[in-house]
This record gives structure tokens, sequence and C-alpha cells, in this order.
């Protein structure tokens, strides 16, 4: 609960920033928008400490976590942006058509106007910043909601967005579900929401009533593939990395593993290794992140129960003490478990051997489409084969994770697990509307304006006979 939702408030934010919007159509060229970027950069830089301190307070994330998955890619993102800008806001030049001959043509990316940014708790500076960065760089306003599970990181971000931008340009407004609400029957122009599938359905629902358009990052159960000539060691290194790293709450994160049965018990040993490497102290090792709450350890717990007594069995047990979850391997999973239905979100990680690459394709196939998908083994026309066979947000080859950070590509879902795309260009398109501007220099169409006898007439038939 919210404890009592300020209705009026919100209200006041969000007709601070639309009174705005046409100042903003000439005042916050790219200069202006660099220039809040740099702001931005430069209160992150600033405010490390404390962002450490407070993803500490929230969930136990180590330091160097924090520094590479939270600060890190935002401030990469910041840069590239900034680097980028002047040529992304570009009027682009667009060749005519023989309809359109005699006129020029040009698509001008402009700003969409006031966004609202709903971020979660699983990276709560990362996947709020992120999205902001795009948004400014694109011109906006934007009214920014944190997750309200992660309290001491949103109220960071609400003192250093209130330090660093105007209320017109940047507010934080913090709370739970029913403050949500609220913002969702607001008519903003552009919705960025960053969450899970079924709340996705949900903005998408309130943007309907209101016509904004929306970006939705969701997730789904990412599926790995390991193949009988996989470089089982190198597996095993970004399969941990990628399922444990923020004890498994990454919507990125492999859900579960497909192996080939040849190469399953050298890929658990070498996996297994990995885990004892880094994780030496049990389920409260400090280099460990926690779950989120009590409410979500328990959801894990009971998946676990779920599976173990309808004839799974943990080939590695990384043990749960309240809120601490050490990484764990389960194997013999079946469809009628939950831990194979539901997104597990979480440092559990299913074994599932196979033998046909045919039943693999298939049974991804028989899901939601997911965010990423991940495939280890040398042969390329193999991966090309799955690639092909398959739809997914995005694919990593023989790694997992790092398409997130690559500025250069589309990050986004399909269907399922989202639509639209982020970071760099693509995060700067989502958030502009790209106009066309279409303008007569010697058109010659009036030729065969009506009436249409006559002269029209002729040419008209000459154009079939040449075109038709």
């Amino acid at each position: 609960m919210d404890g009592g939702v300020d209705t009026l408030a919100i209200e006041r934010a969000f007709a601070v920033q639309k009174a705005g919007v046409e100042a903003r159509r000439t005042g916050f060229g790219v200069p202006e928008r660099r220039a809040a970027l740099s702001r931005l950069a430069r209160a992150i830089r600033r405010e490390e400490a404390a962002i450490v301190a407070a993803l500490r307070a929230d969930f136990g994330k180590p330091e160097v976590e924090t520094i590479l998955t939270e600060i890190l890619p935002v401030q990469e993102e910041i840069r590239h942006a900034r680097r980028h800008l002047r040529r992304w806001a570009r009027t682009r030049r667009v060749a005519p058509t023989l309809a359109t001959f005699g006129t020029s043509a040009r698509i001008r990316p402009e700003a969409r106007g006031v966004c609202l940014i709903i971020s979660p708790w699983n990276y709560p500076l990362n996947l709020a910043l992120a999205p902001l960065v795009s948004c400014l760089a694109a011109g906006n306003s934007a009214i920014l909601k944190p997750s309200e599970l992660t309290p001491a990181t949103s109220g960071l971000i609400a003192r250093m967005i209130a330090e660093t931008f105007p209320p017109e340009l940047v507010t934080v407004v913090e709370g739970g579900k029913e403050t949500a609400q609220t913002l969702l029957a607001l008519p903003f122009d552009h919705i960025f929401f960053t969450g899970s599938p079924e709340v996705g359905r949900v903005v998408m629902a309130a943007a309907a009533r209101t016509l904004a358009s929306v970006t939705l990052e969701l997730g789904g159960k990412s599926p790995s593939i390991i193949a009988a000539d996989a470089d089982i060691e190198n597996a095993a290194r970004w399969i941990a990395f990628g399922k444990f790293a923020n004890a498994g709450q990454t919507c990125i994160a492999p859900d579960h593993v497909f192996v080939h049965a040849s190469v399953r018990d050298r890929f658990l040993q070498a996996l297994r290794a990995r885990i004892a490497a880094t994780c030496t102290a049990g389920a409260r090792d400090p280099r460990l992140a926690r779950i989120v709450s009590d409410h979500h350890a328990a959801r894990l717990k009971s998946l676990t129960a779920d599976a173990l007594s309808k004839g799974a069995r943990l080939v590695h047990d990384g043990g749960a003490e309240g809120r601490a979850h050490g990484p764990s391997l389960i194997e013999a999973v079946t469809p009628e478990m939950a831990i194979d239905r539901e997104e597990i979100f979480g440092p559990i990680l299913p074994i599932i051997p196979y033998e046909d690459e045919a039943e693999v394709i298939a049974r991804i196939n028989a899901r939601p489409k997911p965010l990423a998908l991940y495939i280890f083994g040398r042969d390329r026309a193999r991966t090309d084969r799955i690639i092909a066979a398959t739809s997914s947000g995005g694919v990593c080859v023989n790694l997992t994770m790092l398409h997130y950070s690559h500025a250069g590509l589309p990050f986004g879902g399909v269907n399922g697990s989202g639509m639209g795309a982020a970071h760099g260009e693509h995060g700067f398109r989502a958030f502009s509307h790209d106009r066309a501007i279409l303008t007569n220099r010697f058109s010659p169409l009036p030729l065969v304006f009506p009436p249409y006898e006559g002269r029209p007439q002729r040419l008209v038939a000459l154009l079939r006979r040449i075109f038709g």
C-alpha cells in the first residue's frame, strides 16, 4: 500500500511538465540535451558511494557488482548518447518516389512530449536512469517512478534528480501500486515500463485509454542451449555469471539450461566448481546479493518445494536462510511443476539434458517468446539453424547477458517479453516521433488533377502502359 496517494501533487507535477512542452520544442536542442546528460553523469559520479550504500541496504548487493551492473552501464549510455546525439537528431533527407517526383522529403526526429518511466526493483538505478538518458536525449521531459521495493535506492534517485534537474524537466514520484495507477491515468505522450509481463499488460491497457505510445521491457524464461561441442569451461563461467549475479534477479538471466546429455556430467562439474569459487561461505556469503523481499524469498522456496514434491532433485543445494539464497541446481524438472512454467527470477537453475536438438527447439517454441536466448557451441551452422528456428528478443552466442551492454544493439523483447527497443540510437528513436515533411518544388501531379477528360486521361493511360 502507498499509505495515501497525493493525487493533486502528481497532477501538478504532470501539469508543470505539460506546460513546458512548447518551450522545449525550440529551447531544448542538442546543446541543452547534452548539457543535461552531463549533469546527470556528474551527479552519478558524485553520489557513487551513496549508490553503493543504498543498493547494499536494499538487497545486499556487493560493491563491485553495483559498479559493474548499475553505475557503469548508465555512464556508458550517457557517454554514447552525448557522442552521437547530433547525428541522431539530424533531419534526414529521403529520395523522392515516382509519385512524389518534383518534391523534397525530410524526416525530422521530434520529442514525443511528457514521458512516464516506471522502473523495477531488480536493477533500481540502471533501469531507472538508462531510459531517462534516452528520454532526455530525444528532448522530452519525464516523470520517473522507481520501485517501492528498493526504498533506499528510490529515495536516493529522488534526491539526485531533484538536485540535478528542474521539476519541469524531470520529477521523481515515489510510491507503490496506487501511485502507479494514478500516474497511468494521466495522458502521457509515451510510457516506458520495465517489469513483469503481467504488469506490462496493465500498463498497455492504461496506455490504450489515452493512446500513449509504449515501450515495454518485460521478461520471461530465457533458455540456454549447450551443444555437445561447446567449450564447457567457458559455458559454465558465463552461465554462472548470468544466472547468479544479482541473486538471479535479472530479466535476461538464463532461466534454465538445455545441455546435451553427452556433456551433462562435465558441465555440472564445471558449474559446481564455479559456484564453489565464488561462494565459499554458503547462502550468506557477503559476495552474494540478497532476494529483494521476504515475499520473493518465500516464492522461491515454494517453487523448489513444489518441484521436489513432484520428483525433481537438487543436484546442488545452495541453501536458503531468510532472504539469503545460495546458487542451486535442480534436475528432473517436468511440465507440471511451477518452476517449469514460471519465470524463476532467483538463483535456482534447472538443468535439462537433451539428445535431440529438434526437441529443444520445439520446447522453446511452445513457450512465450523469451527476452534472450543463449547458445553455446562451436558449430556456426547449428547456431544459425537454432536462431532461424526460434524467436527471442536477443541472442548471445558463447556468452550471456552482455548484449544488454552493447549500445549499438537494440535491447527489447518480442510479444510476451516486450515491445519496442532501448539503448543508444534505438532508445532515442523510442522516445522520438519521426515527423514526415514533404515540400513541393515542381511536382507535375496537377497535370492529372480533375477534370479527368482529355490530357489527364491520356497521361494516366500512358503511365499504365509504362508501369502497369
